[in-house]
């Protein structure tokens, strides 16, 4: 029985927490919504480029909703959400890498962008990992920064359930949700005691970056799923949760 697996989730307060929400419930979990990002769109759109790089559904839905279309640029889409979000705005994806990460689209594209222009479109906190790869492959790089990336405000619910031993489990999809956790958990004086009682309970993070990040400030990941997907993640992190409350 995983009922009493209260499982925080950190995903924008929008249909992604929704469906979070609806996943941890389909799993017998108790979900404790806790969005930790906020978007903030720029209104700005890619420069043309003979390849177009979008990381995220979010950036997606806003270039469809601005009228964009990638035109003869060849896109490339990290993971399999963004391609979906892609394909439903009736463009074509052209490239999509084994791994969904910036260091697995680099790979991906290295052999294939000496020389040529790369446009990368994503939210202000994307990672150099993929421009600086990019670039050492011989493209020519130019990024367009989607939208902005906040805090919520009145966050950190989830730190203070935390901080009190009543979390069971907590599931990070980025990098910036570890450090707006940690942001929200400083705010009411608990971050340590939060840090203390995440690494009494399973944390899962989505991929090799969010666990690295995590780390370095003292939190113990306990899960990383082989797919960088959220179902992925929550279903390992609530199965490894579960077999502590059987009893």
């Amino acid at each position: 029985m995983s009922q009493q697996v209260r499982t925080a989730v950190f995903r924008p307060d929008d249909d992604r927490i929704e469906r979070a929400v609806e996943l941890l419930d389909s799993l017998g979990a108790t979900p404790v919504p806790d969005p930790m990002l906020a978007i903030e769109p720029t209104g700005a759109t890619p420069e043309p480029g003979a390849f177009v790089v979008l990381t995220s559904k979010t950036g997606v839905e806003l270039l469809d909703e601005a009228g964009w279309n990638p035109g003869d640029s060849v896109l490339c889409c990290i993971g399999p959400a963004t391609a979906d979000a892609a394909r439903e705005a009736g463009w074509t994806v052209d490239r999509v890498p084994d791994e969904y990460t910036s260091a697995g689209l680099v790979e991906h594209l290295a052999p294939d962008v000496d020389g040529a222009t790369v446009e990368v479109a994503r939210s202000d906190h994307g990672s150099p990992v993929l421009t600086d790869g990019l670039r050492d492959a011989g493209a020519d790089v130019h990024e367009t920064v989607l939208y902005r990336l906040v805090r919520p405000e009145g966050a950190g619910k989830s730190a203070e359930m935390a901080a009190a031993g009543d979390l069971e489990a907590a599931l990070f999809t980025s990098s910036l949700t570890v450090e707006h956790f940690l942001d929200a958990a400083a705010e009411r004086g608990v971050r340590d005691e939060a840090v203390a009682g995440l690494n009494d309970a399973v944390v899962g993070a989505i991929g090799p970056p969010t666990r690295d990040t995590a780390a370095s400030h003292g939190i113990d990941v306990t899960v990383v799923p082989d797919e960088a997907t959220f179902e992925a993640l929550a279903v390992a992190a609530v199965e490894t949760a579960a077999p502590t409350y059987h009893e």
